[in-house]
């Protein structure tokens, strides 16, 4: 959801929780085959999962726009992985800066896509931006909103800090 993309959790547990399966199809396919890119074919699959569900069940179930809940962009943090194994022709060396590299460049890859939804807007005398417009009017039932906190200057989700 673009509302909540931009926040601290997200930056840290997406890219650790979302590296976990990658590694281990191009552990399996480097181990047994020496093909060096199973990380980005799994996140290509992947993908093409995403885009269907979020397809399917976001737009035709519910209606909500799908620009409102992309998935994130994994590409480029799976090409880093494939290409340090591939150079390094290492496991450990992988698993410990390949991993540093797909954490560090995740949020850098999605600010193309969520860079247009930081853009201030003005919506009954507070200012707030363009994602948190759109979580405000399109409520979801999995963040009620007695949980979302309007305060003055932008909008908060389960009452973590305000994004600057």
């Amino acid at each position: 959801w673009t509302d909540w993309k931009d926040r601290r959790l997200w930056v840290t547990v997406a890219p650790i929780v979302a590296v976990t399966f990658p590694a281990a199809v191009q552990a399996c396919l480097w181990g047994r085959y020496r093909m060096p890119w199973g990380a980005t074919m799994c996140v290509l699959g992947l993908l093409l999962g995403e885009w269907i569900n979020r397809y399917f069940n976001f737009w035709g179930w519910t209606y909500f726009p799908v620009n409102f809940c992309f998935p994130s962009q994994l590409i480029p943090s799976a090409i880093i992985l494939d290409v340090v194994l591939l150079l390094s022709n290492s496991f450990t060396f992988t698993a410990v800066a390949g991993a540093m590299g797909w954490g560090l460049i995740f949020y850098p890859s999605n600010w193309p896509v969520i860079g247009p939804l930081h853009v201030p807007v003005e919506y009954n005398g507070m200012m707030m931006t363009l994602a948190d417009l759109q979580g405000y009017h399109y409520v979801r039932t999995g963040t009620p909103e007695y949980i979302r906190m309007v305060e003055k200057g932008t909008l908060r989700t389960f009452g973590k800090d305000v994004a600057p």
